[in-house]
């Protein structure tokens, strides 16, 4: 929001200093689930992995030389190296059984496409591939580049049956095989930062949460929109290929794709095809059908196989939407039950709940707060490592109690590369093992406005004892027969439907009609109360 608030690092999670012991960092990581998409370390840390430079590389697809702007092998080091990233950001779904069920899956995709067909090149068939379920609930699928798919768990929650996911699992691997991040490195040497964000924006832009990191900057919406049409539809196409090659019907694909229209319809965010590089879900549910027919000519087999009961054995009790457990706000108060803690939020201020910070924003966003782990073990040495920070220049500093709990605080200036200066309120607070550090940020010139605000909220930190906020557990899906034959919000209403999800959501993630007709028997995803 602050342009040149990166050189002043308020926003870098260090992983320098002490360390803290191997059962603390991994209690901590457990219980610190903030989800949200923030990628900018990890396009930082691919940007720096290469110089710019072309090789001419083999494509696996047409088996053609072309120019990429990396060779194989170092595609296959970015991979591991951003995925490492990712787990850590982002987090996997706390759920063995269905980790094991996508992997599964995926391989048998895998098996089919063309980084396993006899005459690819064999670095390219001895490729290891990764599948992971993330825990979001943006309904997402990307790729990286070397072999790693990630699906989220909303993703799984709006799909169908075992066909759909299979075209969705077919598309990203369809995306590493034609090395299409590789391509557009070839394409836009100087731009690797916007070009390799296109490699993990995902495949679904324009969804709620398409905006990661949910701060409104332009510029943030286009990092994920750098996959060019072409290769989206190459995607398509392969992924429907590889899917139809197991046999799958994937014209059912089709309705997912209906789905997301859907949801686009709903949030008002819908994109047209001329404004993005990922074609239009309307424009790609006509190109499915398309698709399956060419297959299941040129296969002359019948490609039926859905598997809709063995998907829903595998998704029921899904977490859907937020998790609360990873920390939510009611009423003018953020709250994280894991962590036990809780503190105001300013009133009409943007809460953004993040994997690693809570970031607050301003309604006029001239100020903003960040509230996150510190790494070091305690207030003094974490508000030392501040006020070293180049670039910095420490106004104040001092003890205080908030809350009863041992803090530190720092005031401190800097200068923006448009030469503003910016004035930085900075609490850190030691509790139950962390210490949690909040800085608040605007102009100097806008500071005395803001200072009462951050204030309130940096000293209003505080132990969470509210058994009903302790006790509080996350929405899941469940999924039941239909007990007659009724339109499908006849049998919601018999049901019933938390206050959390209107009739139209949950017709969506069922891919109905809110007035469609049900048979009975049939098994419809609901929600639990």
């Amino acid at each position: 929001m602050f342009t040149g608030v990166n050189a002043l690092r308020l926003f870098h999670v260090k992983q320098s200093g002490r360390s803290r012991s191997p059962e603390h960092r991994t209690r901590t990581q457990r219980r610190m689930r903030w989800r949200a998409w923030t990628p900018a370390a990890i396009v930082l840390l691919i940007a720096t992995l290469f110089a710019s430079g072309c090789t001419i590389g083999v494509n696996p697809v047409s088996g053609n030389r072309r120019a990429y702007g990396y060779s194989w092998e170092e595609e296959l080091r970015l991979g591991r190296q951003a995925d490492q990233q990712i787990v850590q950001q982002y987090g996997l779904y706390d759920n063995e059984e269905m980790q094991a069920y996508v992997d599964r899956l995926g391989r048998d995709i895998l098996e089919e496409s063309h980084m396993r067909r006899a005459g690819t090149p064999e670095q390219f068939r001895n490729t290891e591939f990764t599948f992971r379920v993330l825990d979001s609930p943006i309904v997402n699928a990307f790729a990286l580049p070397g072999g790693y798919v990630y699906i989220t768990r909303g993703l799984l929650a709006h799909v169908n049956n075992e066909a759909q996911l299979a075209v969705v699992l077919g598309h990203e691997i369809a995306h590493v095989a034609a090395r299409h991040a590789s391509q557009q490195a070839a394409k836009q040497q100087l731009a690797q930062l916007g070009l390799l964000a296109g490699a993990i924006g995902g495949e679904l832009a324009g969804l709620p949460g398409g905006d990661i990191l949910q701060l409104g900057g332009q510029a943030t919406q286009l990092l994920f929109l750098k996959y060019s049409r072409d290769n989206e539809r190459e995607s398509d196409r392969l992924g429907v290929e590889y899917a139809a090659m197991n046999g799958y019907a994937v014209n059912e694909a089709s309705r997912f794709f209906e789905s997301l229209e859907r949801i686009q319809e709903q949030s008002g965010q819908s994109l047209p095809t001329w404004q993005s590089s990922h074609p239009d879900p309307g424009a790609r549910e006509q190109t499915m059908l398309e698709l399956a027919e060419k297959w299941r000519a040129q296969l002359q087999q019948p490609l039926d196989k859905i598997n809709q009961a063995t998907y829903y054995d595998e998704i029921e009790g899904l977490v859907l939407g937020e998790n609360p457990r990873q920390g939510f706000t009611r009423d003018g108060r953020f709250y994280h039950p894991d962590l036990r803690f809780q503190f105001p939020v300013p009133s009409a201020w943007q809460v953004n709940n993040q994997p690693r910070q809570v970031v607050m924003v301003s309604s006029n966003q001239n100020a903003l707060m960040v509230f996150t782990i510190a790494q070091e073990d305690s207030p003094e040495a974490a508000a030392q490592e501040l006020a070293g920070q180049q670039g910095l220049t420490v106004l104040e500093q001092g003890d205080e109690r908030v809350s009863g709990l041992s803090a530190r605080r720092v005031l401190a200036e800097g200068q923006t590369q448009q030469g503003q200066t910016v004035r930085m309120l900075a609490y850190f607070i030691a509790y139950d093992g962390n210490v949690y550090q909040f800085q608040g940020l605007t102009l100097a010139s806008a500071y005395d406005t803001y200072r009462p605000t951050f204030q309130r909220t940096m000293r209003g930190f505080a132990t969470l004892n509210d058994s009903s906020i302790l006790s509080i557990q996350p929405t899941r899906l469940t999924v039941r027969p239909a007990e007659r034959s009724a339109s499908f919000e006849a049998l919601v209403a018999g049901f019933g439907l938390p206050e959390s999800f209107t009739i139209n959501e949950l017709a969506i993630l069922n891919q109905l009609a809110v007035e469609e007709q049900v048979s009975a028997g049939r098994s419809l995803k609901l929600v639990n109360k």
